[in-house]
């Protein structure tokens, strides 16, 4: 049950996260504040003004409709690094908006680029570990949303195929056309895994990459579509279509 109590700012000295502001929205109102989570409980805090006078909400994770809270300071510099190729530059500001941000709208999309640049950098356990500790406060993180594909990504690198595969079906039957694009494009990256012989890169194109550029063009599946033509135009250029794979390349920059 929602709680409101008349408060001082002192009286959030015990709490766990710093509070960062935003709109929390239920089925009957919305109100802007200061919004902290609190782990153990599974609640927010909100803190706002009436008048003069500090209130306080409590919110069940149950109540809560929709959170909007701004973009992080740092947040796009820090994807652009990742996605340049520069994603040791990002660890800090990724690692303090995880960390701020918890279960605050934009952990899970800076975890995915976090965990991306362990990747890059040879440290899939790292990844792993940041993706689970997510993953505590949402379980359907692992399988549904932005983190769920950077976290495939580091059991594959890690070998750990059964935990993987479990995830994946969850990720077909869910759904979540996001989650089941980034399942596909995943089962492409496991067929290259084992090795990239014509046929492997073959299989890989057919049974995933080109579904995702070709069957999820959903507004919601923006990303994953443009991963899918990329790994697509990869499987195209080690079979010798270089000039396929560039159209692909050049598609995936215009969504």
């Amino acid at each position: 049950m929602r709680k409101t109590i008349i408060t001082v700012l002192a009286a959030f000295a015990a709490t766990e996260l710093m509070a960062i502001q935003g709109t929390i929205s239920t089925e009957t109102d919305s109100t802007t504040g200061d919004i902290k989570w609190q782990s153990r409980a599974k609640t927010y805090i909100l803190t706002y003004k009436k008048g003069k006078t500090d209130l306080q909400r409590e919110y069940a994770l149950s109540e809560v409709a929709k959170l909007d809270i701004p973009k992080p300071a740092g947040y796009d510099k820090a994807i652009a690094l990742v996605d340049g190729g520069q994603g040791a530059q990002a660890v800090p500001v990724l690692s303090k908006i995880v960390a701020d941000y918890r279960m605050l709208v934009w952990d899970k999309p800076a975890g995915r680029y976090l965990a991306l640049a362990y990747i890059a950098a040879n440290q899939p356990q790292k990844a792993y570990d940041l993706c689970q500790d997510i993953i505590r406060e949402d379980k359907e993180a692992a399988w549904s949303g932005d983190l769920a594909a950077a976290y495939w990504q580091s059991m594959l690198k890690l070998g750990k195929m059964s935990q993987l595969e479990t995830l994946l079906k969850k990720a077909a039957t869910s759904g979540d056309r996001r989650a089941s694009a980034a399942a596909l494009n995943l089962r492409g990256d496991i067929v290259l895994s084992a090795g990239e012989s014509a046929d492997q890169l073959k299989t890989a194109l057919r049974d995933a990459y080109l579904r995702v550029a070709l069957m999820y063009t959903d507004g919601d599946c923006v990303m994953e579509r443009a991963e899918g033509m990329n790994k697509a135009a990869y499987c195209f250029e080690k079979l010798g279509q270089a000039a396929r794979a560039e159209r692909l390349r050049a598609q995936a920059k215009e969504l």
